[in-house]
């Protein structure tokens, strides 16, 4: 599970960034929806990696929330990150997306703050 949990936090920092390339454009020339789908796709990947570390089989979460509850059981320090901006939570997680440059920059900053977050309790490098 450690190796999969590696493999999942290297794939969010890699949406994560690809997210902050995205955003770099000038706002008439973002692409909302890469945005949208690499920060999901980052945060999901980033809270499933932190589920896999601690040895929890992640199939039976469909949505982010679930993710998010269960990570939060785990680690009381995931309050830190509020989801109340993610409009996606409670979605499955392919069946949603944004195109407001404003709502995908809400979705990226939460996906930057588990990075973050994920440094500072130092579970990635």
């Amino acid at each position: 599970m450690e190796d999969t949990a590696s493999k999942l936090f290297d794939d969010a920092i890699e949406k994560l960034n690809e997210a902050s390339e995205e955003l770099l454009k000038p706002e008439e020339d973002v692409v909302s929806y890469l945005v949208c789908k690499n920060a999901q796709h980052a945060i999901e990947n980033f809270l499933k990696g932190f589920l896999l570390q601690n040895g929890i089989d992640v199939n039976n979460y469909k949505t982010i929330d679930s993710l998010y509850k269960q990570c939060e059981s785990i680690n009381k320090n995931f309050k830190e990150i509020n989801l109340s901006d993610f409009d996606c939570k409670s979605y499955n997680m392919d069946s949603r997306n944004c195109n407001e440059v404003s709502k995908v920059s809400n979705c990226f900053e939460i996906a930057d703050r588990l990075d973050t977050f994920l440094r500072r309790e130092e579970l990635i490098k």
